[in-house]
């Protein structure tokens, strides 16, 4: 597949190139939709579109993916391409923006987590780039997890023990006083979730201006902190691991105004040398740096 397909799909989508977009497309994607249902869907979809722009490419899951939008941020397309330049994925659906609290940012200066690089699983501001954007409670999370050749495991996916992010260490985000702390959670076996203790193994800090940072899926027993202890930024907490709402071992991270996770509004944070880190950055303590 030639660069100028990819960099001017919108263009080819809207022109209504539906024949030349399928023929790209791989073979388990024809058989669960046929082209004139592919063709009556993209022509109903492109109903009352001028344009569209690509507002986001990166290589997510080992795939090539670019979100493409209309001029009026209100219609998305999703493309996703394997190494071979096979289109793997087309997702049509409302782009949903909530631009009132994507303006509210928090009014401390936070790092991330974390003292060594970490790659962007979810975060950012829509949904497709991080899934927690729909709900108000965790908007503007982040969940970090450690990658080594585009994978966050070596061998295989079965142990924990296996996933680079397990037991790495998470640290304080900020100064702050702990407020809470739940520990003593087994973690989960790969694959496999608790939802009924959402955060699993969490830690919740206090910070000037009424903000509430929250930290969670620490690896059982690893928490190193108690409630009332002052924090440093960059203070150890306790150690990644995969307990809670998990399906492996990974950071979740987000600042808050009410230290109840469950009544809060997310708020989107502000960090240290204007980074803005999306899924698809590498990230470090104070930095953010794109693949």
């Amino acid at each position: 597949m030639n660069n100028q397909f990819k960099e001017q799909f919108g263009r080819y989508f809207l022109a209504g190139e539906f024949e030349e977009i399928y023929e790209k497309t791989a073979k388990s994607f024809q058989n669960l939709v046929s082209f004139e249902q592919f063709r009556q869907l993209s022509l109903d979809y492109n109903s009352n579109v001028s344009s569209y722009t690509c507002i986001v490419s990166n290589t997510f899951q080992g795939l090539d993916r670019h979100i493409w939008v209309d001029e009026t941020y209100s219609k998305a397309v999703v493309i996703a391409y394997d190494r071979q330049d096979i289109i793997q994925a087309i997702y049509l659906k409302p782009f949903a923006t909530y631009p009132n609290s994507d303006q509210i940012w928090t009014k401390n200066t936070y790092n991330m987590p974390i003292n060594d690089e970490w790659y962007v699983f979810w975060g950012g501001t829509n949904e497709f780039i991080n899934y927690h954007y729909p709900y108000e409670q965790q908007r503007y999370a982040y969940d970090l997890v450690k990658m080594d050749n585009n994978e966050t495991y070596k061998n295989s996916t079965q142990q924990n023990e296996n996933y680079y992010a397990f037991g790495a260490e998470v640290v304080a985000p900020a100064d702050g006083v702990v407020v809470e702390v739940i520990d003593g959670i087994t973690d989960n076996v790969p694959g496999e979730m608790d939802e009924e203790n959402l955060a699993g193994n969490y830690c919740i800090i206090a910070h000037d201006y009424n903000e509430f940072s929250m930290i969670a899926h620490f690896k059982n027993d690893s928490i190193c902190v108690k409630a009332g202890d002052k924090v440093k930024a960059g203070q150890l907490l306790g150690l990644c691991g995969n307990s809670g709402n998990s399906s492996e071992a990974h950071i979740h991270f987000q600042v808050m105004d009410h230290q109840d996770f469950l009544q809060a509004k997310s708020l989107r944070i502000k960090f240290h040398r204007g980074a803005e880190p999306i899924q698809g950055d590498f990230v470090k303590p104070g930095s953010a740096s794109k693949p």
